[in-house]
């Protein structure tokens, strides 16, 4: 437990670099800039790449399927939930879907590695690659209704680039297209890059943000569905299946992973209350820390 949470904390070394580049450079750092260069060019290195790290075989596909099932299912009550809670379309969107935008990714995949060992890898992998469809198709839905009309949300879902990249990437992994060294290693130091300044970005936002201007209601809303609510949900749902409990843990503990990052990309590329969104992944991060123990005690008495 102590080495994962040293990996954590090692790779939010970037986030401190963002916030000191940020804070030093002030408007010449540009969080638009970097916005777009994370969501355009290099987020669909990170998609590829993360294909490629795992064959895709029928009897793992039930696993992010079934991931993707459990959030669709939670995901309706919120969006009426969040109609009787907030009068502001923005706080909707916010509290309708960063909680089920979890770090599955930085933190859910060596989480795995420490919790259940080396044999949970693929399944984290295919739900973190389950997770960027619902970051990119209905993130970037729910987001853009934050500021766009129902068509131009739509029509924003089309303008990502990391769905065809998704879809392109799944035809090579299924169909057993070999990829020559020289190009596998282009798509790892794209995706590398995509996951630095994903972070750094978030440091960038950190900077300036005043976590006593975030709104009470939207902070005790958002972390509730996503440390309570959602948990409890997904573990009555997971009770109900023939999955192995060490697969059923898996599931449980991604869905627990604090807000990640590409919640700031969708906010800050719609003007959804970016500073808002950011102050919520921090925060999230860090009571994550204390809950990993409670979260290793439930993994180790119901899914081990």
């Amino acid at each position: 437990m102590i080495s994962t949470l040293l990996s954590i904390l090692f790779v939010y070394v970037f986030i401190l670099l963002g916030y000191l580049s940020k804070r030093i450079f002030k408007e010449d750092m540009s969080t638009k800039t970097l916005t777009l260069m994370s969501v355009y060019f290099l987020q669909p290195f990170v998609t590829i790449w993360g294909f490629s790290t795992a064959k895709l075989h029928t009897e793992h596909i039930y696993v992010p399927l079934l991931y993707l099932a459990i959030i669709l299912a939670l995901l309706l009550p919120t969006i009426l939930l969040s109609r009787l809670i907030f009068t502001d379309i923005k706080k909707r969107a916010i509290f309708s879907i960063a909680g089920f935008v979890g770090n599955t990714g930085n933190i859910g995949i060596p989480l795995g590695i420490a919790l259940f060992g080396e044999q949970s890898v693929i399944y984290t992998t295919l739900i973190n690659i389950a997770n960027v469809f619902v970051v990119y198709i209905i993130g970037v839905y729910i987001y853009s209704r934050g500021s766009f009309s129902i068509k131009a949300s739509l029509f924003n879902i089309i303008k990502i680039p990391i769905i065809p990249a998704s879809a392109v990437a799944i035809l090579i992994n299924i169909n057993n297209i070999q990829l020559s060294p020289e190009i596998e290693e282009f798509f790892k130091m794209g995706a590398y890059a995509g996951i630095v300044l994903q972070l750094f970005l978030l440091g960038t936002f950190l900077q300036g943000i005043r976590i006593r201007e975030l709104h009470p209601k939207l902070f005790i809303g958002t972390m509730s569905q996503k440390f309570i609510i959602v948990p409890a949900a997904t573990a009555l749902i997971l009770s109900l299946t023939n999955l192995p409990l060490f697969v059923q843990g898996v599931i449980f503990m991604e869905m627990m992973t604090p807000l990640a990052v590409a919640n700031i990309n969708l906010a800050s590329l719609y003007d959804c209350r970016p500073k808002d969104v950011t102050t919520l992944i921090l925060l999230s991060t860090l009571l994550f820390i204390p809950l990993l123990f409670v979260l290793g005690y439930v993994i180790n008495h119901y899914y081990l």
